[in-house]
């Protein structure tokens, strides 16, 4: 996916024992999110609570809410000031998330997971780009799992193994450093597009085209002026109408801007006659 290089040491504290207070508060709606979301964002032994809020936001800005933690560094991940702070806004999906003991409970109730890692392997499961490959998967109706590793190494190979593809972002050769936070946003925006992805609202008003008889209005105005000052000799023009009138096609002009060009024509027209 990405080597990760914003991970520091891999001691590792979390678990789902040592965090059953927080599992314990919102174990329903937890489990009732896990069950009715098909789609699983999984991060194996996350260390820094900043990615883990950050993560819960990537996920529900495409729509997903299923976050699951396989043996955090922190027990308290979850409600650590710097994960509520990445959240910003999504506060639901964090104080929704799993924290579990093992990869094996994380996957339980999926049918196929996607390790994401970008290291070669001599065995393994196929490697996929994922805009070619979860198109395949949005079509099969697969109760999905993506699993990311931690931000330091990355997957093992054990965990590797247990899925059944493995995703690589295309990056710069040179540098493919992603952080654990951007690699799931990254994959859960194509997830989104891969399902038909969300639709975009205008924020502006379609622009209202000037009609014809404005832009050839606007272009006779602009001739006359140009005979005014000089430019254009009605005795040689050549083709300078023509071209114009090219030029004014190709920027289909709206009705402000055809006000605007008789504007500017009309102050040339008042200068040169100040001029004289």
């Amino acid at each position: 996916m990405g080597r990760r290089g914003d991970g520091r040491g891999p001691e590792l504290c979390g678990a789902a024992t040592r965090a059953a207070d927080h599992n314990a508060t919102h174990a329903k709606g937890s489990i009732l999110a896990a069950v009715t979301d098909p789609t699983r964002f999984v991060l194996v032994q996350p260390s820094h609570a900043g990615n883990v809020g950050a993560a819960a936001r990537a996920l529900k800005v495409m729509g997903f809410r299923a976050l699951v933690l396989v043996a955090p560094r922190h027990a308290d991940v979850l409600t650590r000031p710097e994960a509520r702070a990445f959240a910003s806004g999504a506060l639901d999906v964090l104080d929704g998330a799993r924290v579990v003991d093992t990869l094996t409970d994380a996957l339980a109730g999926t049918t196929w997971a996607c390790a994401t890692a970008m290291t070669p392997r001599d065995f393994g499961p196929p490697t996929y780009e994922p805009r070619a490959h979860l198109p395949t998967l949005a079509a099969a109706g697969q109760r999905l799992a993506f699993v990311f590793g931690p931000e330091r190494t990355g997957l093992v190979n054990d965990d590797v193994y247990r899925c059944h593809a493995c995703l690589t972002i295309p990056t710069h050769p040179a540098y493919g450093s992603l952080n654990l936070a951007q690699a799931v946003q990254l994959v859960a925006y194509e997830w989104r597009l891969a399902l038909g992805g969300f639709e975009v609202t205008p924020r502006t008003s379609p622009p209202q085209r000037a009609d014809a008889v404005a832009v050839q209005g606007a272009l006779e105005h602009w001739q006359r002026v140009l005979v005014e000052i000089g430019f254009l000799d009605p005795a040689a023009p050549k083709k300078l109408v023509p071209r114009l009138q090219q030029l004014l096609n190709r920027a289909q002009l709206t009705d402000e801007e055809v006000h605007i060009l008789r504007g500017i024509a009309r102050a040339a027209s008042d200068a040169a006659r100040r001029a004289r």
